[in-house]
Parts: C-alpha cells; structure tokens; sequence
C-alpha cells in the first residue's frame, strides 16, 4: 500500500498521524458542495454543524436536533475482501467506506449528521497514500453532511482495515424499514443496478493498475492510461466509476421518508436478489420482479455484449451498487414515481409484492416463473 517510505506509519508517532490525516481530510472537504436533501437548501445544514467538540479530546460532544430520533450504523472494509490496490485508489477506498455507511442511513430515510473512523494500518503503509485515503472520506462525508468527529488509529499486523460509525438523524417513528411491506404493493428501484459489479469485472480484466492510477491520479484520458501500461477505460468509464466511487442515495432516502408513501426500504449492498429476500422475510410477503421492467444502463448492456454475461445476473446478485430497493403503496406509485421525476433521480419500478411464502421469484419475459436464489455478495466466502 505505497511501499515504506521515509515516513511510514511505524516511524511517526501517533498523535502526529492523526493530525496529519485530519488535515489531509479537512483540506479535501473544504469547498465540496452539499448534497441537498429533498425539500431543503444546500445552507440547510452542513458538515461541522453541531459539534461542540471534535477531533483532539477522548470523545466528540455533539448537538442533538430537537424532536429527532438517531440513526446509527457501522460498517467495516478489509483489504482483500472488500477492497484491493489492483482496483482502487486510496481516494476510493475512502469514499467507498463513507458511502457503505451513508448508504445505510438513506435505506432508513434518514439524514447524515456525524461520523467516527476506526482506521488499522500495517507499519509498512504509506502516511501520503493514508492521507489521500482520509480526503475521500472526508470529501464524501461533506458531500452528504456529516462531520467526521473522532475514531482510533492502530497498527495492524496484516492488511489495511477501515470501520466508519455515522449517526443520523430521523423524525421521530418515521425511520423506514424492512419490515413494512404488503402484498400489492410495487417494487421499485433507484439507478441501475449491476453497473458496479460490471465495473469491478472490467477493471479485473484490465491487469494491474497503472503507475498513474497508483499514485491515485486520474488518467487525462484512455490513450494516457494505455500508455502507461494499463488496458485504457475509457469506454467504461461509467461502469468503473460505479465501482470505486458509488453515491449513496440519501437524498433518496429523505424524499421516499417524506413522501409517506414508502412501506420498505433497504439498501442495495449485496445486489438486488439479497435485498429482496430481506424484506420478504422481515414483512412476511413474496416478491415477484419482472424482467422486462429490470432498467439496465445503456453501457453496461453493452459491456455485458462484449463480455458474453447477463446483465440481469450483474443487477440480482453483483452488489455495492448502494442503490435503494423498497417497496410502495400501488394507490401511490404514480405520485411517488413523480416526485422522484421532478428530483432528477433515476427510479424504475420491477415487480410487486404477493401474498404467500416469504420469498422472490421472477417474471420472465416468456412468462416463466423462475426462483430467485438467496444470494449476493458474501463477506464470508
């Protein structure tokens, strides 16, 4: 991870290290624009908002909004099984972290306050590839609102490990669940699942990394990255970025909340298929998605042409799309799918719910019904 260099993390002490990724982090931050949330202005709230103390004391105070539930999840990278040098940048792993977690707050209709981030290195690890790592993170917790208040640096005696806590915030008993979903209901879903799975694939095939993309700079264009000794990828470029920097869709998230019109939620980690069979389970009532409804990114059908795969298969059981999968109320669907028309967010719906075995089957285009397995990414396997 960037080799030993002079100032690798076992020659700097550790007070030292946290500064210099608090700053690497802050300076990243500085100037991104927010995200709004649906129905707010970007001066709305902001990143720093709020606390009373942060980095530099044994633990962050933090103002708490009147009339407001927390929200709370954590989530933990390790390399080799969420994340590999060959395909990401440190900026990238960064980011991904922050939006696994943020991901996890738009599934619950909620809004990003603060962030705590746990990080273990090895002593080899690089302190410069460490602090473009914090100013991904740091940029996308800005992006979305929330403030990095604190977390642990440690050795690690094998390979990098990241763990991000972020709280939010909910009116209270409206957070959305997995559990609310009724037969007849419509199934929707924001995006276009499959792209990142579809991504990864590629940058697989691609060999490694250029010396370019391993410094953690963009390639000027594909002809420069093919120079550099690297497959160029351009002609992907969309189906790679869904790979290294997805978004979460909090604003998402806020808008299906307020709409009162959402009954499940969940957020799509592990691809839609594992997403699917958990709300099923948690609200006792039967999926069927439809093929022909399934949107599929013009580039990724066309990667998936090039490549001889499905792209449907990439879409039920790739993952770390970080797209919302949930359920609406039939009577509401058409208001729903314009409120997210009117957001500008990409919104399909694929199925409805049924009564009967908890479960997910889908509709092909010939009109064969065929089972869904329960299956998606496995941080186990």
């Amino acid at each position: 991870m960037g080799g030993n260099t002079t100032e690798g993390t076992a020659r700097m002490e550790e007070f030292a290290l946290i500064r210099l990724l608090k700053e690497a982090g802050e300076a990243a931050q500085a100037g991104v624009p927010r995200q709004p949330g649906e129905g707010e202005s970007v001066e709305a709230t902001g990143a720093g908002s709020g606390v009373v103390v942060g980095i530099g004391d044994d633990a962050a105070v933090c103002e708490v909004s009147p009339g407001r539930q927390l929200v709370l999840a954590c989530d933990t990278m390790v390399e080799t099984i969420h994340f590999h040098e060959r395909t990401m940048r440190p900026a990238d792993i960064g980011h991904k972290a922050m939006v696994s977690n943020l991901s996890d707050l738009a599934a619950m209709g909620a809004e990003p306050r603060y962030a705590l981030v746990a990080l273990s290195a090895p002593a080899s690890a690089d302190a410069s590839w460490l602090g473009q790592l914090y100013e991904g993170l740091y940029a996308c917790a800005a992006r979305y609102g929330a403030a990095i208040v604190g977390g642990d640096t440690t050795a690690s005696p094998g390979g990098l490990t990241i763990t991000v806590t972020v709280i939010g915030e909910v009116e209270p008993g409206r957070a959305l669940l997995r559990s609310g979903a009724q037969p007849g209901d419509r199934v929707f879903v924001t995006g276009y699942p499959g792209c990142s799975a579809a991504g990864l694939h590629r940058l697989l095939r691609s060999g490694p990394a250029s010396r370019a993309e391993a410094a953690g700079a963009e390639p000027a264009d594909a002809d420069a990255a093919a120079a550099d000794g690297s497959p160029p990828e351009g002609a992907w470029a969309a189906l790679v970025r869904a790979h290294r920097r997805p978004e979460p869709r909090v604003a998402a998230g806020r808008l299906l909340q307020r709409s009162g019109a959402c009954r499940s939620l969940n957020d799509v980690s592990d691809g839609v298929a594992s997403e699917a069979w958990e709300i099923a389970e948690a609200s006792g009532c039967r999926f069927v998605l439809r093929e022909a409804a399934f949107p599929v990114h013009a580039e990724l059908r066309a990667y998936a042409d090039e490549t001889g795969q499905d792209p449907l298969d990439w879409a039920l059981y790739g993952g770390e799309d970080y797209e919302l999968l949930g359920t609406a109320a039939a009577g509401e669907a058409e208001r729903v799918e314009a409120l997210f028309r009117e957001a500008g967010i990409p919104f399909h719906y694929i199925g409805e719910t049924v009564a009967g075995e908890p479960g997910v089957e889908l509709l092909r285009v010939d009109g064969r019904r065929e089972p869904v397995g329960k299956r998606g990414y496995n941080h186990f396997a």
